[in-house]
Formats: C-alpha cells, structure tokens, sequence
C-alpha cells in the first residue's frame, strides 16, 4: 500500500506545492507551524480542491485535476483522526465504534471488530459514555471507529497535542500496533520530534509551503541543515535489541550495530528490537578513548561528515553502520582538530536517554 501526491494550492499569500511519494507504515508530516501540514491533510482527506495536481492512495486516484477528477471524501474511503476525538457524547463506546462502519456502509465483522478493539485495548470500556473516558483513551476509540470504516488511508492530524505527558505515554504504545499491525498506510501530523522519532516509517518535512526533505526517519532527523526549519534539534536513531536488565544498578542493557548502550531501566523482554533516539546534545566527541568518566556509554567511531550550523558544527560518527550525531561549538571542533574519517569516541550519558523517544521497531513485536 502508498500513497502518492502532487499537489498545488494557492491561499491568499500562502501556496502549497508538495510532492511526495510514501509506502506501508507511518508517514510523518513535520514541520513548523503555518508549514502546510494541516492544508496538506485537508487535501487528501478531501476537505479542499487543489488547484493542480494528482494524489493516489492504494492504486486508487483521489484527485487528478488534468482528468476533471476529485473523488468527493465519503467516497475516498479515509479514516481522519483529529487532535479532540470527536466521539459523539451521548452514544456509548460500542456505539460510537460502529458508527464509522455505518457511515461508509459497511456489514459488521465481527472478526474485524474484536481485532480493532484487542489491538487498542478498549473492550473493557465498551459500555461507558465518552465523558467517563480519560483523554488517552478518547482517542483510542477514535482510532478504531476510523479502522473500523476499513480506509485504505488512515490521516491522524497532531492527535496526541491535547495529551498531557501521563497519556501521551498511555496512547504511543497503540500507535505503535496500529503502525504494525492495521494494514493501513498512515499519514501522521505532529510537532514534537519525539513522536516522529518513535513511530514514523517516512518522514516529510515541510516549510513554507515546500518539501524541504523526504526519505527514511532515522536518515532525515539526524540531519542538523533541517533543524532550523522544523524547530526541533538533530539526532540519531538506533536499531537496539534489549540484551538484559540490571535490577542493582536500574540500568537496561541494549546491543545494535554501534556497540552496547546502558539506558534507564526498560519493562521490556530480552531480545525485544527498539528504535532509540539519541539527540545530538547528549554526545560528546573525544578524540581518545576518556577514563575516569561518570558517563557510561562510550561508542568508538569514524567521523564521515561535519556540518556547519551557526556558531556550532554537527559531526555526524558512523559506529560500524549505526550513525550518531554530536553538537559541538566550532572552537572546540577547531582545538580537537576533527576532520571527515577521524577516529573518535561518541560518549553518551546514561541518563541523558528519554523514555519518550524510546520506542518499538517496526515489525518487533509489543511487549
């Protein structure tokens, strides 16, 4: 399943021309406010008419203005989750899920219900009201009313940005399953680095209007040229296997392609595959390998690229395929002496990890 759209819009002074093509998993949609994300979405739900363009999404053309085509957006077959959930207040949990069948005319499977509502974890709510529901779980619901009006595309516009941080943390983990498990191709809104971090396939940043990149999460957040257009800092993202615990020292230990990292106590099995962001502000580079640190996470490396950005310089560390990224001022980076293919050391600090940029890989399985 993918999705491709090509696309122009003009809106008084603000004109939208994005292109972009995205296949299975999570499509993140990044950007600074008044980028065209929310336009963006609008447009592939079918909320608003491009001037110009095409979009396709499972082999089906929604839009494609040469042709006279605009598929009006009952008949496009796209769940939308919004930032509130939307629920309709007088009507119970089990009620609500079955409207979004209803509306796209759909028999009931009751295979397909009871899969929708073990992967969100709703069942023990079904018989209460949306105003007995926490926040977290609002918008649980909401997602499986929209699955369950079987979209070939499912858009989620900033859905968590109404969350405080307890049920933020509550609704990642189903993110998550639905990102693995649903079948649907997603096209997420947000913000915050830290959900784009954990849970998108495909990252899209957009600026004023434009595609400013494209391509594979873990290569687009670590470049430090993109960190001032969507206002969050560069970091790294690596493919980690949760090795053991220490329950002494509350420490997790975590194996993958740059060496062994120690991370705050994790509730997950051994062997449980983790995606782990490491922000370009927690390493440190040294050019000989430190003793006598506190820190104790020391990865050996190769510097493979040195980015200007203002005063600073982000030096990209590629540890045996895995690459980390450091910030450091130019002077520093000028007393070290670092160039491109330089033998370094990436040290990291164990508490410098953040469970919220911990998350599953893709395809591993939830635990």
């Amino acid at each position: 399943m993918s999705i491709q759209v090509d696309v122009t819009l003009h809106r008084g002074a603000f004109t939208l021309q994005a292109a972009f093509a995205a296949g299975p998993g999570l499509t993140a949609l990044f950007g600074r406010s008044g980028s065209g994300k929310t336009t963006l979405i609008d447009l592939i739900a079918g909320l608003a008419r491009p001037d110009r363009g095409r979009i396709v999404a499972d082999g089906t053309a929604l839009v494609d203005t040469e042709a006279g085509l605009f598929l009006p957006s009952h008949r496009r077959r796209i769940g939308v989750v919004f930032q509130d959930a939307r629920l309709f207040p007088h009507l119970s949990v089990r009620t609500n899920l079955g409207y979004g069948r209803v509306f796209a005319r759909h028999r009931a499977d009751p295979a397909q219900v009871d899969a929708v509502i073990a992967m969100l974890g709703i069942g023990h709510l079904l018989d209460r009201r949306p105003s007995g529901l926490s926040g977290g779980e609002r918008q649980r619901v909401a997602i499986g009313r929209a699955l369950l009006a079987r979209p070939r595309l499912l858009l989620m516009d900033e859905p968590l940005a109404a969350l405080d941080e307890a049920r933020k943390a509550e609704i990642l983990p189903y993110i998550e399953r639905l990102r693995d498990e649903a079948g649907v191709p997603i096209v997420y809104v947000s913000h915050a680095v830290s959900e784009v971090a954990r849970l998108a396939t495909t990252v899209i940043v957009l600026e004023a209007g434009r595609v400013a990149a494209a391509g594979p999460a873990e290569a687009i957040l670590r470049r430090a040229d993109l960190a001032p257009i969507h206002d969050a800092e560069a970091g790294a993202l690596l493919d980690m296997v949760v090795q053991a615990a220490d329950p002494e020292t509350g420490l997790t230990h975590l194996t993958g392609d740059a060496g062994r990292l120690l991370v705050p106590g994790l509730a997950r099995r051994i062997g449980t595959r983790l995606r782990v962001r490491i922000p370009a502000r927690d390493v440190l580079v040294a050019t000989t390998r430190p003793q006598g640190l506190s820190a104790r996470n020391i990865l050996p490396g190769r510097i493979c690229g040195i980015v200007p950005v203002g005063d600073e310089v982000a030096v990209e560390i590629a540890c045996n395929g895995a690459h980390l990224v450091a910030r450091v001022t130019r002077a520093a980076a000028a007393d070290l002496g670092l160039a491109n293919g330089q033998a370094v050391f990436a040290i990291v600090k164990s508490v410098a990890f953040d469970p919220a940029g911990i998350g599953l890989v893709r395809g591993s399985v939830a635990i």
